[in-house]
C-alpha cells in the first residue's frame, strides 16, 4: 500500500552526505577544531559551516569539546570509522546520496527515455562510495552464499567472479577453498588491489565483461548484481560468453533481484531507468529463456541469506 510517511525530505541524510562531500568528518576524526579554523581548512563559508555543524551536533554526529571547538561523537566514530562496531556503515551510504542527482531528473527521463546525465565527483569518489556500498551490503550474506554456490562443485573449484571488484564474495569463495578469478574494470582493480588478502587464492584481472570474459574452464561463473545494469541484448551475450568458459557440468549463478517477487525489484528498476541506457530488473521467465538459449539447464531460483539466486548448469 502507499506509504504517505515517505512524503518528506530526508533532511538528516542530505546534511550528513554534504558533510562527507566537503571532507568535514575526515578532517575532525582525529581531533577537535573551532568552526572558524575548520572553515579555513575546508575552504568553505563560515556561516554555512557553522549552521551545518550546529545541525550535526543536534543530530548526534558532532559534539562540543568545549565552548569553542567541535569533535566527532563516539557514535559517529563507530558509524564511519570503526569496522568492529555493530553500528559501522563506513561511507557506503554515499552511493545512494550520489544517485539523488539522477533521481530528481526522473520527469525528464520519462519524457526522453534516456538516463540522466551523470555528474562526475572528483577523485573517483563515486566509484569508491559505490564499492563501499556493495561491499558493506554483501558482508552479512557472503559466506552463506559462497557455501550454497560451491556445494555441488569439486574441491578447489575454479570460480570466475564477474564484476567482483569489492572482493567480498571472492574472499568468501576463497575461504571455502575455491580458486578465484575476479574480473572488473581497471580503475576498480587498481583501487582494490591493496585490499587483497595475499593468503587467499584470488587473482584479479582488468577487463570489461561486456566485451569478453577470461579464458576458462571454470566450474562456476558467479554474477553478483550485474545483470540489472543491462538489458536483454547485453545479458544474452554475457550468458553465451559465460557458457563458452564453463566446464561441462559447471554452473552459472546469478545473484540479483527478480522482478515480480516483491515491491523492491519494481522500484529498483526505476533506479536503473534513471542511471543506465538499458538496465532494469528481469523476471525469472526472462532469465530462464536467456540462459536456456545460451545452453544452460535452469534450476528453480533459491532464497539464500535474503538474496535471490538463479542457478543454471551447463548442458
Amino acid at each position: 500500500m502507499p506509504n504517505i510517511n515517505s512524503f518528506q525530505l530526508p533532511h538528516e541524510f542530505l546534511i550528513v552526505g554534504a558533510a562527507v562531500q566537503i571532507g568535514l568528518f575526515d578532517k575532525i576524526k582525529d581531533g577537535s577544531y573551532t568552526v572558524k579554523k575548520l572553515s579555513a581548512n575546508l575552504n568553505v563559508d563560515y556561516r554555512a559551516l557553522w549552521t551545518i555543524t550546529e545541525a550535526l551536533a543536534a543530530l548526534g554526529y558532532l559534539e562540543y569539546a568545549d565552548n569553542q571547538t567541535v569533535k566527532l561523537s563516539e557514535e559517529a566514530e563507530n558509524i564511519f570509522y570503526n569496522p568492529q562496531s555493530e553500528q559501522y556503515k563506513g561511507f557506503s551510504f554515499m552511493h545512494p546520496y550520489n544517485l539523488l542527482n539522477a533521481w530528481v531528473k526522473l520527469p525528464d527521463v520519462i519524457k526522453s527515455g534516456k538516463p540522466a546525465p551523470r555528474k562526475e565527483t572528483p577523485g573517483n569518489a563515486h566509484t569508491k562510495h559505490f564499492i563501499k556500498a556493495m561491499s558493506h551490503g554483501a558482508v552479512p550474506a557472503a559466506q552463506e552464499i559462497a557455501q550454497f554456490c560451491l556445494k555441488n562443485l569439486p574441491p578447489k573449484a575454479r570460480v570466475l567472479d564477474v564484476g567482483g571488484g569489492p572482493l567480498t564474495y571472492a574472499a568468501a569463495f576463497a575461504k571455502e577453498g575455491a580458486v578465484v578469478t575476479v574480473l572488473d574494470l581497471p580503475d576498480v582493480i587498481d583501487m582494490m588491489q591493496l585490499e587483497l588478502d595475499p593468503s587467499l587464492s584470488i587473482k584479479m584481472i582488468k577487463g570489461d565483461f561486456t566485451e569478453g570474459l577470461p579464458k576458462g574452464p571454470f566450474d562456476l561463473v558467479y554474477m553478483g548484481n550485474i545483470c540489472h545494469i543491462y538489458g536483454e541484448k547485453e545479458n544474452r551475450k554475457l550468458f553465451k560468453n559465460a557458457a563458452n568458459e564453463i566446464a561441462s557440468g559447471g554452473f552459472i549463478i546469478i545473484n540479483d533481484m527478480i522482478r515480480g517477487t516483491g515491491i523492491f525489484p519494481a522500484i529498483f528498476a526505476v533506479n536503473m531507468l534513471v542511471n543506465t541506457e538499458s538496465g532494469g530488473t528481469w523476471t525469472f521467465d526472462q532469465y530462464t529463456s536467456w540462459l536456456e538459449d545460451a545452453g544452460f539447464s535452469v534450476l528453480p531460483y533459491s532464497e539464500v541469506a535474503g538474496r535471490q539466486l538463479i542457478a543454471a548448469q551447463k548442458i
